[in-house]
Formats: structure tokens, sequence, C-alpha cells
């Protein structure tokens, strides 16, 4: 018996083919939603013979466009890109997907339900449970506020701390920015 080795992607653990297999089969369009260690990217995908093609696509750092002064990677700043996306998404006349998290495993409040979240108060339709989807504190950034007022007095923090301390007066103004930065959304998509 001759034994077959795993397709490159599979074995250098960047596709699951089964997985995607679903996703291609079904015919809808894909919400992929991919994490580095500084931003967030999140596009709308739809597969073809020919390969995958992008409909539409938001990177967090288009946040700083719109006055966003945090951190591109939070809870926050992964909803709004999840907005966003639904905003432009919308616009180009999709209105379902389905959402696409990789290989991540899914987990109960995760960044990447943060910007399904997002997507659906757009306006797209995305099958999900709302028991995975972060509380709406999360969202607004309240544990930010909170974990900042807890620290800020704590030298051993500086690493958190330096992202923050920048934006001092501002943090306290956390959920009215991220509201500002919808009505932006709103009014420039």
């Amino acid at each position: 018996m001759v034994k077959r080795l795993k397709f490159k992607r599979r074995f250098l653990n960047l596709t699951n083919y089964a997985k995607r297999k679903v996703f291609v089969e079904s015919g809808k369009l894909r919400l992929v939603v991919r994490f580095s260690n500084r931003y967030i990217l999140a596009q709308i995908i739809k597969a073809e013979i020919r390969g995958d093609n992008c409909l539409v696509s938001v990177h967090s750092s288009e946040l700083k466009k719109l006055g966003w002064p945090f951190s591109l990677k939070n809870i926050p700043a992964s909803y709004l890109v999840g907005y966003m996306i639904g905003k432009k998404a919308l616009k180009k006349g999709i209105e379902e997907v389905a959402l696409d998290i990789g290989l991540k495993m899914p987990t109960k409040g995760a960044r990447v339900f943060a910007v399904a979240k997002g997507a659906i108060d757009a306006g797209l339709k995305l099958p999900i449970n709302e028991e995975v989807i972060p509380d709406e504190k999360r969202i607004k950034g309240y544990h930010i506020i909170e974990y900042y007022n807890m620290i800020k007095n704590d030298e051993s923090k500086k690493v958190f701390l330096s992202t923050y301390r920048s934006n001092e007066s501002n943090i306290e103004k956390l959920p009215d920015i991220i509201s500002g930065i919808i009505n932006k959304i709103n009014t420039d998509i």
C-alpha cells in the first residue's frame, strides 16, 4: 500500500480542506477574518474554479483614517472592522455571507465573533449563534477602561500603558469614540 502525503497547505497547518469543501459546495460567500500581531483583515471571498476572488476587503489600519486612536486588534476595533465590511458589502449588493474563521478554535467572546457582530449590525445576514458573541460592554470597550483605571499607577504594566498613555484623556470616552466612528462609517460608506 502506498502512503499518500497530505497536501502542502494541510501539512503546514494552513488549510482545513474538509471545512473548505463545505464552504465551496454551499455556494455562499465567505466572510474570512484573519488576525496578525498588529492588525485585523476581513474579506468577503467568492470561491471560483480558478481560485478565490476577493469582493470586499477591510484592513484595521483603515480605522486610523477615521480617527481611531487605540489598538487595531482589540475587541472594539474588531467590531468596527466588521461594521465597516458589512457596510461596504451592502453597498456592493452582498446581503448574506458565512463566517470563515480558518483554523482558529471558536471561543466564546473571541475577536472573530466581534467582527461577525459588527457585520450583522451593519445589515449583513450571517448565521451565527448569539451565545458566542462578546457582550455589549466588551464591544464598547468598558473592560479596557476598567483595566486601565485599575493599573494606571502601576509602572510594571508599561507595555499596556504605553498604548493608552498618549490617549489618556480619551480613554474614558472610548464608547463615544466608537459611536463617532460608526457615524463616520455610515456617512462615508
